[in-house]
């Protein structure tokens, strides 16, 4: 299952970390884990080539698919990176919503 957390600081959606694996399907036929993919690698394009926001982005594809993405301080207030996240947020709920099984939401306002 792919846990998908969206990261907040101060009401405000600053990153996402995605983590594991729909197994809708056999590696390279899983349309969950390529939409996912997909959603995640062009926000983070987004963020950096339209947004022009600084941002850290850790991946791991190998062990268990791993990607977290987090604005820097300087880059919370961007707006257009606060479009393009929630833009992001948006799309991996509509997957959640149809594959419900192999996809699960978090949400981290701590």
């Amino acid at each position: 299952m792919i846990k998908a957390s969206f990261i907040y600081r101060k009401n405000r959606l600053i990153g996402f970390k995605i983590k594991g694996h729909a197994e809708s399907g056999e590696y390279g036929q899983d349309i969950v884990c390529a939409a996912v993919s997909t959603l995640s690698i062009s926000t983070v394009n987004g963020l950096e080539q339209l947004a022009k926001a600084k941002l850290y982005v850790d991946s791991d594809e190998l062990d268990g698919g791993f990607m977290r993405a987090q604005l820097d301080d300087s880059a919370i207030d961007n707006e257009a990176a606060q479009l393009l996240l929630a833009n992001f947020k948006l799309g991996i709920s509509d997957v959640a919503t149809s594959y419900s099984d192999c996809i699960k939401i978090i949400e981290d306002k701590s």
